[in-house]
């Protein structure tokens, strides 16, 4: 059995973090109830920043709430831009090298678990997320060569030899001439 060297593509940094975040926002009325709270548009990307990975990233928050004692509505928003880093444990000495990719994974959309109006009007809200990173890189392998070719397999058509020669004692070798004679 020989051996050979290749050079391939594979994981050797993994890690996922969980991310709890609380915001404020203003009004310019003052709110009664929050109705409802959601978040759209996340956006993100990882890049390498020494030792770390990190991840810069952005959603929108829409936050409906009611006011003058519930009788009217209204929608508030918020961009929210986040910067966060990761420190992740690269496999078996493998180098972190300008050939990396980084690949950002979202393990749970961000969401708004909790909202509330506090004392001087403003809408506090929390959001979660995880985030999941992956650093892919070259990896060297050393992998078993057989240096005999398998064999190739014969294939074998489905027409047994009775159909081969009912076709041909079917076929009209004279069609195009007897054709020719009818016009």
């Amino acid at each position: 059995m020989a051996y050979k060297e290749i050079v391939t593509k594979a994981v050797i940094g993994k890690g996922k973090k969980f991310f709890k975040n609380n915001y404020t926002i203003t009004t310019e009325i003052k709110p009664t109830t929050v109705l409802g709270a959601w978040v759209i548009n996340h956006k993100f990307k990882g890049y390498k920043s020494g030792d770390k990975i990190g991840v810069d990233g952005s959603y929108d928050v829409n936050i409906w709430y009611s006011y003058e004692d519930d009788s009217k509505t209204a929608v508030v928003n918020k961009k929210i831009e986040y910067n966060d880093l990761f420190n992740l444990k690269v496999k078996d000495d493998a180098d972190v090298s300008d050939n990396t990719d980084i690949i950002v994974r979202t393990l749970s959309q961000p969401n708004c678990v909790s909202v509330n109006i506090d004392k001087n009007n403003n809408i506090n809200f929390d959001i979660e997320k995880e985030l999941g990173v992956e650093i892919v890189g070259e990896k060297k392998m050393k992998i078993a060569v057989e240096d005999d070719e398998e064999p190739w397999d014969v294939i074998e058509d489905d027409v047994e030899e009775s159909d081969l020669k009912q076709i041909d004692e079917e076929v009209n070798t004279n069609y195009i001439e007897e054709k020719d004679l009818k016009k």
